[in-house]
């Protein structure tokens, strides 16, 4: 087995250089590590509240996706981090409308805290080709 680590412009580097891939392809597969609504390029959050945020995560994990030869559509499972689990119903509001017919499995988790204040991180596996 052979593992690739996949890079695209189009998504956040990773944040504040911190030593992890955006992506690694393997056996067919592909792991997406946890993004946060950061614009590429920026270093400041998309400024809004949780549906904003996470139509930002998306952005940013269809296109690390797309970089590996994947889609959104493709995803077998993901997790969410939320800082406040009383934004479940928003987040999930924009998490339907991006993941197809066929919803991944998930887990989703309330945390004490996320990088730089974000009020959402999703982390996502999915097929390859």
């Amino acid at each position: 087995m052979t593992k690739r680590p996949v890079r695209t412009e189009a998504a956040p580097a990773p944040f504040q250089g911190a030593p992890y891939s955006q992506a690694i392809k393997a056996n067919g597969l592909v792991f997406v590590s946890g993004q946060l609504a950061l614009v590429p390029g920026e270093k400041e959050l998309v400024p809004g509240d949780i549906g904003e945020q996470t139509e930002q995560v998306f952005a940013n994990l269809r296109a690390i996706l797309e970089a590996a030869g994947s889609s959104l559509e493709q995803i077998v499972k993901t997790t969410v981090f939320l800082q406040n689990l009383d934004d479940f119903a928003g987040m999930n509001e924009v998490y339907a409308r991006h993941v197809g017919d066929v919803p991944p499995a998930r887990s989703t988790f309330q945390v004490a805290k996320l990088p730089s204040g974000a009020l959402v991180e999703i982390e996502a596996v999915a097929l390859v080709g």
